[in-house]
């Protein structure tokens, strides 16, 4: 019989705010853990030692599950194009793209002549790169972003050699092919070159994984001169250039409070002047439209954002008019301009819509008639077009690429997603449910099935749900997904509270004070879809991920009954511990998020009521498997293996509590198109094997 770890429980303890909790496991924090993220080789031994004591438990447990995994990684591969390439986008004499050769993990950056496809010049073979970085020894490769100098001789990207999100910025000359001998060490991976291309921005990250700085290097040297600096730990930061050129844009934020900060792009040396000083609750940010800027804000009450516009001579709050008016139930949540158009996109009614404007004020809208689907702009170089791109994908239907033309109103299909192994749309089901939450609020439910399911309560259902900093789950077409949905599973999402599906609002009624809302929304669509034969109690797997992962752990405390297994992946399970520790590099910013229980003893009791690790308690728990990253900076690897060793003290039942740390990745996993779905498979294999083991426990035994 394999038998799990058990380590060692320390007599630990923490008073804060007049109030004392036990934390048996904190040992498994390392103390240098900032020095691991940039050398994992240094963590602890002991520590190192349980990692991989769990690691080979959860192999272990997972051996009549390999060659389902092996079969269901297959099943992925085959929906997946050997070689692929995406539409080009063109920017002054040259068109620019990615593509991927047959079998490769990463992509290969590259343009041509805009008139001329055939003349294909290379700006970086990152699947090469890759291959050469792990001859070396360098088990991860991880691109944060590429760009191209506005004139067309450079080629810049950011490298993460460990998976802890310290970028290293590398150049090349297009001109020679070479890299430059000048590099950028402690990137966060945000840069941007000067319109004038003699300059790169780019953004520092300090010894707590915080990008506090923007830097000005001049190409050719490895002189920096800081441009700007960050006083808030609470505060993100970031550099962009406009595409009119004209512009380079400091940014800095919080969850709900921004400032930008404007440097002329003729004048990149010059000091940033501040367009509208940072005021708590408003959001603001800015994009260049021939001789004004479009205002994407919240301020005046706008819960749901409108645009504004000001004159680019007169940068300044004082300038700011109203262009769209705010429309509650319309969340706007970005906008992209050319000469005589400009286009954002919004939810609405819990689906995306674009939204196009040209400059007489005529507006029209992009929508598609399915009951769930999610569209995008897909970006431009040019400016002075009247092209857009943008794609569109649901559940049954894989990605399309279009161009469309504002003026004309009509659209060019550039490329549909491919499937080798064949897909039908016909052969699936998606349908958009709502579920009554607790205080009345409707929550909707994306569904996806075979079309010759039932929803008689026969089905294995998984539900996955995220519900943090208002990010919204698109229901977009999945080649993943579709290996449990051929077996007969159903696959539903849940857009609960705390994203922004249903408005700016959906998400403010999830944060904070209101967290519980997302946990209980969650619960009532599992309730809902039980109560209409999507799934059955006690036969139902739950995933989430990072904040979602903290969904799992509060669920799986508050209706553990529910659910024949969890997954949570890199799960911010460790709430309080993590938002009282100012040495981690997202505490501070998340305070607007969760709350500050340092401080406030009302955050402190709120976070103590549903943080998944302080509300273990003596259940009969479901399986769990939890997957965390040796070098994430975001949720660190000792949450995880904390919540899974304290879990095992207190459940009831006999089914398995799984832990995998990735010892060579950090938040975002394995990079590589073809490696990461093993984590996939992985997963659902986990879900099938957990729906069986949940049925033998409720069989009755043979007489």
């Amino acid at each position: 019989m394999t038998v799990p770890p058990r380590p060692r429980r320390d007599d630990h303890t923490i008073e804060q705010l007049g109030r004392v909790r036990a934390d048996p496991y904190h040992w498994m924090k390392d103390d240098n853990w900032q020095a691991v993220l940039r050398d994992p080789s240094l963590l602890r031994p002991d520590i190192a030692d349980h990692l991989k004591a769990e690691n080979a438990y959860t192999d272990a447990m997972l051996i009549p599950t390999r060659a389902l995994q092996a079969q269901i990684v297959a099943e992925m591969k085959g929906r997946l194009s050997p070689s692929e390439s995406y539409p080009a986008l063109p920017h002054g004499p040259w068109a620019y793209y990615v593509r991927y050769p047959e079998g490769a993990q990463h992509p290969v950056y590259a343009r041509h002549p805009k008139d001329t496809p055939d003349a294909e010049q290379i700006l970086l073979d990152a699947d090469a790169l890759a291959a050469a970085r792990k001859a070396a020894g360098q088990t991860y490769f991880a691109l944060a972003g590429t760009a191209h100098s506005p004139d067309h001789r450079l080629f810049a990207y950011a490298l993460d050699s460990q998976g802890s999100e310290l970028y290293r910025v590398h150049i090349i000359d297009l001109d020679t092919g070479c890299e430059q001998a000048e590099v950028i060490d402690n990137c966060s991976g945000d840069f941007a070159f000067s319109p004038d291309s003699r300059h790169l921005f780019w953004t520092w990250r300090d010894d707590h994984g915080r990008p506090t700085r923007i830097y000005r290097r001049r190409l050719g040297t490895h002189d920096d001169v800081l441009v700007y600096a960050e006083p808030d730990p609470g505060f993100f930061i970031g550099v962009s250039s406009a595409r009119s050129g004209r512009w380079i844009v400091v940014t800095s934020n919080d969850h709900d409070t921004s400032e930008a900060w404007l440097i002329p792009g003729d004048q990149p040396e010059a000091e940033p002047v501040c367009v509208a000083p940072r005021e708590k609750g408003v959001f603001y940010d800015l994009t260049h439209w021939g001789d004004r800027f479009v205002i994407r804000t919240n301020v005046d009450g706008a819960v749901d954002f409108k645009l504004m516009e000001m004159p680019d001579s007169a940068p300044s709050r004082a300038h700011w008019r109203d262009l769209v008016p705010h429309r509650p139930g319309h969340y706007v949540t970005g906008a992209i301009t050319f000469a005589d158009h400009l286009a954002w996109l919004e939810w609405h009614d819990a689906n995306l819509r674009i939204v196009v404007r040209d400059r007489g004020g005529d507006t029209h809208a992009i929508t598609a008639a399915d009951p769930a689907y999610a569209l995008s702009l897909d970006g431009a170089y040019a400016f002075d077009t009247t092209e857009l791109r943008y794609s569109y994908q649901s559940p049954t239907t894989p990605r399309q690429w279009f161009a469309y033309d504002m003026r004309t109103r009509t659209r060019t299909v550039l490329k549909s997603q491919s499937v080798p192994s064949g897909h039908d749309p016909a052969r699936y089901r998606c349908e958009r449910l709502f579920a009554t939450a607790p205080d009345g609020a409707l929550v909707p439910i994306t569904v996806l099935m075979r079309a010759d399911v039932v929803p008689d309560g026969s089905a294995p259902l998984l539900l996955y749900g995220y519900g943090s900093y208002g990010i919204a789950i698109e229901p977009t077409f999945s080649t993943r997904d579709l290996s449990l949905v051929d077996r007969g599973w159903i696959y539903a999402v849940a857009h609960v509270r705390g994203g922004s599906e249903k408005g700016w609002n959906w998400f403010l009624d999830g944060r904070a004070t209101h967290k519980r809302n997302t946990f209980t929304d969650f619960i009532a669509c599992a309730d809902h879809l039980t109560a209409h034969g999507y799934g059955r109690a006690g036969r139902i797997v739950a995933d989430g991920r990072s904040a979602g992962g903290m969904l799992m752990g509060a669920i799986t405390n508050m209706r553990p009954e529910l659910f024949a297994g969890i997954v949570s992946v890199v799960p911010f399970v460790d709430v309080l511990n993590t938002m009282s520790d100012t040495s981690l590099p997202l505490t501070p910013p998340e305070w607007p998020e969760w709350g500050n229980p340092i401080e406030d003893e009302a955050a402190y009791d709120l976070i103590a009521s549903y943080s998944p690790y302080d509300n273990i308690a003596d259940h009969a728990y479901p399986a769990v498997l939890a997957i965390g990253g040796l070098t994430d900076p975001r949720v660190t690897y000792w949450e995880p293996a904390k919540w899974i060793a304290r879990l095992r003290d207190h459940t009831r039942s006999d089914r398995p509590l799984l832990l995998r740390i990735n010892m060579d990745a950090g938040h975002k996993g394995a990079r590589g198109r073809f490696e990461a779905l093993d984590e996939a498979a992985l997963i659902h294999a986990f879900a099938i094997w957990a729906i069986e083991g949940a049925d033998q426990a409720s069989s009755p035994p043979p007489t």
